[in-house]
């Protein structure tokens, strides 16, 4: 474990906090005009879940954990639990719903995907800043109806409601932010 200093901490890293390992869930620096500059965290305890602020003084370090990334492939869904395999041992391993987040609206079944393990037990999952995913469900933008800026709801092929511009039709597919939920670019169309 090497020792990082609070300029070095990013939302997504992982350190010991109280012997304990925690994630940086969001993180602020913060330098009031009078006084010491500071980082105020939100940490989240990778065994329990449970999440706690934090301020570290600027200047102070903490150790940084060493977290393992497997390229595993997404097989299917059960109940809220998400089957994963490496591709490399064909181990299958269960991920809870709340570790992987609202990500897995986006998730499409043999997909490969980064997942961060520590100490052999999954405590995250790296996300793409885009995913490309096919509307399956959309209505026909009426004519007439181009007051600038107007949207609608299409359905994608995950389940998931996504607002989109009017032009937007079954069949297309459409770049989405994951972490946002919002509708990036028309990707192409078939």
């Amino acid at each position: 474990m090497a020792k990082i200093n609070t300029s070095d901490f990013q939302k997504g890293i992982f350190i010991e906090f109280k012997s304990e390992p925690h994630q940086i869930v969001d993180m602020q620096f913060v330098n009031p005009g009078k006084g010491s500059a500071f980082v105020r965290t939100k940490l989240k305890n990778i065994k329990t879940g449970k999440s706690q602020e934090f301020t570290f003084k600027s200047g102070e370090s903490a150790l940084q954990i060493p977290i393992e990334v497997h390229e595993m492939q997404y097989l299917y869904k059960q109940n809220d639990v998400f089957v994963f395999m490496d591709n490399n041992s064909y181990e299958q391993m269960n991920i809870a719903k709340e570790t992987i987040g609202n990500f897995s609206n986006f998730m499409k079944e043999g997909e490969i995907y980064q997942i961060l393990l520590f100490e052999s037990m999954a405590v995250g999952m790296r996300y793409p800043k885009k995913v490309r995913l096919l509307v399956t469900e959309a209505e026909e933008g009426t004519k007439g109806n181009s007051v600038t800026g107007a949207k609608k709801t299409v359905i994608l092929e995950t389940g998931v409601q996504v607002t989109t511009p009017l032009f937007i039709k079954k069949g297309d597919v459409i770049a989405v932010d994951p972490e946002t939920g919002e509708y990036l670019e028309r990707a192409y169309t078939k």
